[in-house]
């Protein structure tokens, strides 16, 4: 049976690994976002404008502060001149 740090028992460093990674998609989405504004030369308020949404809502989902939902996620593909992928993929699978 592998040993495992005293630390990490302490910290439950476990417990805390899918809100690790929910934050870290969501800062990736958010730079995925925030890339393809500035691709297009759009302002925040300009594509949220475009999207249906705030710009303050905008910013907050650029910084990785929200999770959008899917109908929100179309709207921002649309808006961005940009095809929403949205799949499942095997772990360690390249993606498509």
């Amino acid at each position: 049976m592998p040993t495992r740090h005293v630390r990490w028992e302490r910290t439950g460093a476990d417990e805390h690994a899918a809100a690790y990674n929910e934050a870290r998609a969501s800062l990736i989405l958010g730079q995925m976002v925030y890339d393809r504004r500035v691709e297009l030369g759009l302002t925040q308020a300009e594509l949220a404008e475009r999207a249906g949404m705030t710009q303050p809502q905008l910013s907050r989902l650029e910084s990785g502060g929200a999770t959008p939902t899917v109908p929100l996620l179309i709207r921002l593909a649309a808006a961005l001149s940009a095809d929403l992928d949205i799949a499942f993929r095997p772990h360690g699978s390249a993606a498509a």
